[in-house]
């Protein structure tokens, strides 16, 4: 497909495994070692089995297991593409379905097969030559049934549309060659296509979860239902780090429907939970608990008492990240220096679906419904909780309505406070919490708050000879399973120690903080910072060395081919070098996450009511695109999500209390209040990488620098809203 192919495409759009006999399923792992096939276990019913990533039933549909959540983004249908491809089958018999928890045969590769999950921008980059395997592997098994069958060499079978046909003109759909190819063993030595032989990876397709979606059919957490259910609503503590030191249940439990008041503690957070026969008579047994806090070692500081002291931090020298050259030498050679100091608040995830979870307690053993992200760590936490091995622990994967990182937690903190929950009430009836707008704004967990300082030094010609970053932050990963003995916490320098600007001398530095507030990552992690502060400062430099913005850039990237075809992709669709009407401007940004390259530029309209944002044009290189449209779809949404926060996006602290609530306290962007945006495809023959969240971190320092064309003024602390900046 043709960049020109791509572009008009995406610009034209927008907005138990086995049930029963006769079907062929196919399990493939790939440990970090290459390709292995499971044993296959050939029974009566003809279904090979066990566990798997593709199932063909008798009626030909072919159900592609996900071991990856569908929050919204699109993940199903990239998967679905990759077996499509392989199997050459017809779209409309491809289904997706959530696989079990089963990390030996669902672990993610992108972290090693150690943990099931998804995040990272990894579901197509980690699966991608696991299921083309897995689907090659079940193509030939069905070429081979339909040779043994017609007695002809199977070099001679052909696949179209999920047809399998031989030149005599005998032919056969899937369905009727399963029951013989799940007796065949499983082949070892399958070869997938070469790229250059795609016909379906490389074009747009409809999503697979969009008419479920648009009609109703979909289940999310928040509609699933059981016979018997009863609902939780917690009242957590009002700041952070305070156990329940008693409570009166008294007037809740005269709320008619309402069946217990419990108490629970986990690693998490202590609270009371109101458990009713429904949502509303939970909540109203809640507000009628009186709850008596022990707030002795409670979180109790303002926002403004840690800026003070993250802003003290970044005047001394912390732990060193990465060091080239010398930037001590360089400064004192230099020309010239500038510093800069950018502040970034803590931000809420803001999903459109709260927290919320369905969990079963049984005799030795545990049932969990969830828009499920974080397999491996919920079901080994809910054992723990519950003393029961984790393979005792199972989880259904439904949809999630929305994520941005909140239901990948290290503690799986809603999880285990469902189980609790149960736990503490002997119930065997299954029980669904379910957070209001205002427990999940106020109870965590958020984008830590951070700020950063940086020095540049330039010599006489305007070249940078010297960079220096510090970044003052808290810690994601620390005291969780991904945590190292390095005291370097790689998820709050990502983007600045990986910076690719050629510059002789730099250095990166980080203070980690530990404020009693719980983080967690956040669409893009440690890029949702450090893309700012970075791009930022060189349009900075760029303006006060008056140089181009564009040709700066462009001269410290001769070493990055990646960036710099972005960069100039970009650059070229946006028309930067082309004559600007006097009331428009131009912001760009370039930045790299999750091995995908990203470049935006921001295009201003100055009006009477001031600045506004007309629309993005957006470059991204994310090598082999399984799905254009996806793509697109994709860099949209993170521009939407990274634009709401720049623009309004903060979680602010008053004597340890939470002050924003919902969404009038904690505004989100509107439909209306959205740019046009085109988004452009470099074009690649290398394995997928990320594109759920690389979109995200560019928007909000290419609209800064747009904004500071207009007045040279910078724009050096989010979000905009509080520096008195506003889009017309």
């Amino acid at each position: 497909m043709s960049a020109a192919e791509q572009d008009a495409v995406i610009q034209a759009s927008r907005r138990d495994i086995l049930k029963g006999g006769g079907a062929l399923t196919v399990a493939m792992w790939l440990p970090t070692g290459g390709a292995q096939a499971n044993d296959a276990d050939v029974t009566k019913s003809g279904t090979w089995a066990p566990n798997a990533f593709v199932r063909i039933d008798k009626d030909s549909t072919v159900t592609v297991l996900s071991k990856h959540t569908e929050m919204g983004q699109g993940s199903y249908t990239g998967l679905a593409t990759i077996v499509a491809e392989e199997l050459d089958a017809d779209w409309n018999q491809i289904r997706v379905e959530g696989a079990p928890a089963d990390v030996k045969l669902y672990g993610n590769l992108a972290w090693g097969g150690a943990f099931q999950g998804t995040g990272g921008s990894t579901a197509i980059a980690n699966s991608y030559d696991q299921l083309k395997q897995a689907g090659a592997t079940a193509r030939a098994m069905l070429v081979t049934a339909a040779a043994n069958r017609w007695k002809v060499p199977a070099s001679e079978i052909t696949i179209a549309s999920g047809v399998v046909q031989h030149k005599s003109g005998k032919s056969a759909r899937f369905g009727e060659l399963v029951a013989d190819a799940a007796k065949l063993p499983v082949p070892t030595d399958v070869k997938a296509k070469d790229p250059s032989t795609y016909n379906r990876i490389g074009k747009s397709a409809p999503r697979v979860d969009s008419k479920a979606k648009s009609t109703g059919k979909a289940i999310f957490t928040q509609d699933f239902k059981l016979p018997g259910m009863v609902t939780a609503v917690v009242a957590h503590p009002p700041r952070f780090g305070a156990k329940v030191k008693s409570f009166d249940a008294t007037k809740a439990k005269q709320v008619k429907g309402v069946k217990a008041v419990v108490q629970f503690d986990t690693a998490a957070r202590s609270g009371v939970a109101v458990v009713a026969t429904d949502f509303w008579a939970a909540k109203k047994g809640r507000d009628a608990l009186t709850v008596e806090w022990d707030e002795s070692n409670a979180f109790k500081q303002s926002s403004d008492d840690l800026l003070k002291e993250y802003r003290e931090l970044t005047k001394k020298p912390g732990a060193v990240a990465r060091k080239e050259g010398d930037v001590e030498q360089a400064f004192a050679k230099a020309a010239r220096t500038l510093e800069a100091t950018y502040e970034f608040p803590y931000l809420a995830h803001a999903t459109m679906e709260p927290m919320n979870c369905v969990v079963k307690i049984g005799q030795g053993s545990c049932e969990i419904w969830n828009g499920e992200q974080f397999q491996t760590a919920d079901q080994t936490a809910v054992a723990k909780l519950l003393g029961l091995a984790p393979k005792d622990v199972k989880i259904n994967q439904l949809y999630a309505g929305g994520s941005f990182g909140r239901r990948a937690n290290p503690l799986s903190d809603y999880v285990v406070e469902t189980a609790a929950i149960a736990k503490a009430m002997g119930t065997t009836d299954p029980v669904k919490l379910v957070w209001t707008r205002e427990d999940d704004m106020r109870a965590g967990y958020y984008r830590p708050m951070y700020v950063h300082w940086m020095k540049a030094g330039v010599d006489a010609q305007g070249k940078i000879v010297a960079w220096q970053h510090r970044i003052v932050g808290q810690s994601i990963i620390a005291g969780t399973v991904f945590a190292s003995n390095d005291p370097i916490d790689f998820t709050s320098v990502e983007g600045a120690k990986n910076l690719p600007y050629h510059i002789p001398n730099l250095q990166v530095e980080l203070h980690t903080t530990k404020p009693q507030v719980p983080v967690l990552w956040w669409r893009s992690v440690g890029s949702t910072h450090t893309a700012y502060a970075t791009e930022c400062f060189l349009d900075d430099i760029a303006r006060e060395t008056r140089q181009d913005p564009y040709a700066l850039r462009r001269s410290l990237l001769e070493k990055h081919p990646r960036h710099l075809a972005v960069l100039d992709l970009v650059a070229e669709k946006s028309g930067w070098k082309k004559q600007r009407a006097a009331d428009e401007v131009y912001g760009l940004a370039l930045h790299e996450s999750f091995n995908s390259v990203v470049g935006e530029v921001a295009k201003l309209k100055k009006t009477p009511n001031g600045p506004k944002l007309v629309s993005v044009v957006c470059a991204v290189d994310c090598g082999i695109a399984v799905n254009p449209n996806i793509i697109a779809m994709q860099m949209e949404s993170g521009i939407g999500y990274g634009l709401s926060a720049a623009l309004t996006g903060a979680v602010t602290f008053k004597e340890g209390r939470v002050e924003q609530d919902n969404f009038d306290t904690y505004p989100v962007l509107r439909i209306n209040e959205m740019p046009a945006i085109e988004t452009h495809i470099v074009p690649s023959k290398n394995k997928p990488t990320g594109v759920g969240e690389p979109g995200t971190p560019v928007i909000a320092p290419a609209l800064a620098n747009a904004l500071a064309q207009i007045d040279g003024k910078p724009v050096r602390s989010l979000p905009l809203s509080t520096q008195g900046v506003k889009l017309a």
